[in-house]
């Protein structure tokens, strides 16, 4: 009898048993209260929604670009969000990660941010050469956009006499005349709110890259992109281009090739759950804009994908 109820039990539970072990998989985001952490909890619920049995996606919240890289380098996260010019230095071992090379491969980058050079109308200030030794801001401290602008500034050898602050002490400076504009950035191709308000009550002019600065940033600063805007009225300017980076998910080190294909087929799949979360995306094509702006190299599974619905990969792109 109690060889009979031993095998029984045996049997329920063989039965009981989940026929595959679900993968977990843990989202690098940022802090809890950014659109951007929004965007990856939609993220994990396509991937879960997509993969029932085969992944369980959560969302760790954490301080972002360099603190996923690193904890991914570590085996912490199995993906995470980054900048597009981070994941450039990190790929390459320069710069923050002077410390070693860090070869996480882009999986998609799903939101461009073109880094717009504002002055007050009323300084006068129409070329970047007069900025030197002007009061002016690089954006928020500690930011990405602060550390490109250096970059780029430094690049065209233009020494202003930076004002450092949050982008809120900053607007504050511009509306008083205690510092001619800042570099701020945008929403696709339009301000964002923040310089929408400076713009209505303290008229602002956008200065445009020239064709040899477009050159110098593309030898120079691989890293960045070069971006293309419209102008506008508010923007008292016709179309100019400007550089900027993307913001996107990359992998760790050594997720496998099933893994990111799996991952970036469902993304590119959803039609719902990232524009509800990050409504800028409405109508944006992901796969068109990482092929257009993406600076670092693809991941082989996001490369399959991309291949296998029809799109060309560029040499820059590649492993």
């Amino acid at each position: 009898m109690r060889q009979i109820f031993a095998a029984a039990l045996a049997a329920t539970c063989v039965f009981a048993a989940p026929l595959t072990a679900q993968e977990r998989l843990a989202l690098g985001a940022t802090n809890a209260q950014s659109s951007h952490y929004a965007y990856f909890a939609a993220l994990a619920k396509v991937i879960n929604d997509a993969y029932p049995d085969k992944y369980q996606a959560s969302v760790v919240e954490t301080g972002a670009t360099v603190d996923n890289l690193r904890r991914m380098a570590r085996g912490q996260l199995d993906m995470g969000l980054i900048t597009t010019s981070a994941l450039y230095h990190a790929n390459e071992g320069i710069k923050t990660f002077e410390d070693g090379a860090i070869e996480s491969p882009l999986l998609w980058a799903y939101s461009l941010a073109p880094q717009n050079v504002i002055v007050r109308q009323d300084s006068g200030v129409t070329s970047f050469d007069e900025l030197n030794g002007v009061r002016f801001g690089p954006g928020q401290r500690g930011s990405s956009t602060e550390a490109t602008s250096q970059d780029v500034m430094g690049t065209f050898g233009i020494e202003p006499d930076w004002v450092r602050g949050s982008n809120g002490e900053l607007a504050a400076a511009i509306k008083d005349d205690r510092a001619i504009g800042f570099i701020k950035s945008a929403v696709g191709t339009e301000f964002d709110a923040l310089t929408t308000d400076i713009a209505t009550f303290t008229p602002v002019q956008v200065l445009g890259l020239s064709d040899d600065q477009v050159s110098m940033i593309q030898e120079q600063l691989p890293e960045l992109s070069i971006v293309d805007m419209p102008g506008g009225e508010m923007e008292n300017s016709g179309p100019y281009k400007t550089w900027g980076f993307m913001i996107g998910v990359s992998a760790k080190p050594d997720m496998d090739e099933e893994t990111a294909y799996d991952i970036v087929a469902a993304v590119m799949a959803d039609q719902v759950e990232q524009v509800t979360a990050f409504p800028v995306l409405d109508g944006v094509s992901l796969a068109d804009q990482t092929l257009a702006y993406a600076t670092s190299p693809l991941h082989p599974g996001a490369i399959r994908w991309f291949e296998e619905n029809g799109y060309e990969v560029p040499d820059r792109l590649r492993p």
